[in-house]
């Protein structure tokens, strides 16, 4: 399969902030569109296609905020330059009419723009919010088949820096986001896997060498709804050739 690349980040790692590096977003950057659009799409519609189980999951409690993501991402789009928002379709920058169903809110989104989803929900008297929905076509390193339903510091399990100090200051944050006043930060991951769909399991081996010679970096945005009080986690990958000192 054909490696699927952009030309440039829309960020450098000189823009990488201390600590989470979270920093707010304005709204109407929520969504956003590159160079990658149409073959990402392509990537994401083989993928919900094929492995529908794999890179979708939406438990019974979150299907009222994923109908409510859906609703807001399409308000969004109306004024998203390149898409066609019509009375129960979408045409996507590429061309290609998607149906809107609200019956598979999960499905829809991933097959409207290039970001993943995940939806994280606190259930009453819970101290953490839980993923209870996501579209992930584009994993980096995890598997959502051992996250789904579990808290924030369950999902987190594998990694060493996020331990329960880190955890209580995730939590507040995610308890402290309000609607219209996202949150945003992105990461940066020296690779030599060109796959956008990359699972790993929980507690593999995590391969790292010098002079890798691609760079993954996730756009990752924070996104309160108003009616569910869901959060939005959003992912926005990128995959560009990494340039090497000679």
């Amino acid at each position: 399969m054909t490696a699927i690349f952009q030309s440039r980040l829309p960020y450098s790692e000189a823009d990488r902030r201390p600590g989470p590096g979270i920093a707010p977003l304005d709204p109407t950057e929520w969504l956003v569109q590159d160079d990658a659009f149409a073959g990402q799409m392509a990537t994401r519609e083989r993928l919900l296609a094929e492995r529908r189980d794999d890179v979708l999951a939406l438990r019974p409690e979150g299907e009222a905020a994923a109908v409510e993501l859906l609703d807001e991402v399409l308000g969004f789009l109306a004024t998203a330059p390149g898409y066609a928002v019509g009375d129960g379709e979408v045409q996507r920058p590429d061309g290609v009419t998607v149906a809107v169903d609200r019956a598979d809110p999960m499905g829809t989104l991933g097959r409207l723009v290039q970001e993943d989803f995940c939806l994280l929900q606190k259930p009453e008297g819970a101290a953490e919010h839980v993923l209870t929905g996501a579209v992930l076509c584009f994993p980096s390193a995890w598997t959502l088949a051992q996250k789904i339903g579990h808290p924030l510091l369950r999902i987190h399990l594998p990694v060493k820096e996020y331990d329960a100090d880190l955890g209580r200051r995730v939590q507040r944050l995610f308890d402290g986001i309000q609607p219209g006043r996202p949150l945003w930060r992105f990461n940066w991951l020296p690779t030599d896997d060109e796959n956008l769909y990359r699972p790993k399991l929980e507690f593999a081996d995590k391969i790292r060498r010098p002079g890798l010679p691609y760079l993954r970096s996730e756009r990752q945005t924070l996104w309160r709804l108003p009616q569910s009080r869901a959060v939005v986690f959003g992912i926005h990958t990128y995959l560009v050739k990494w340039p090497q000192e000679a």
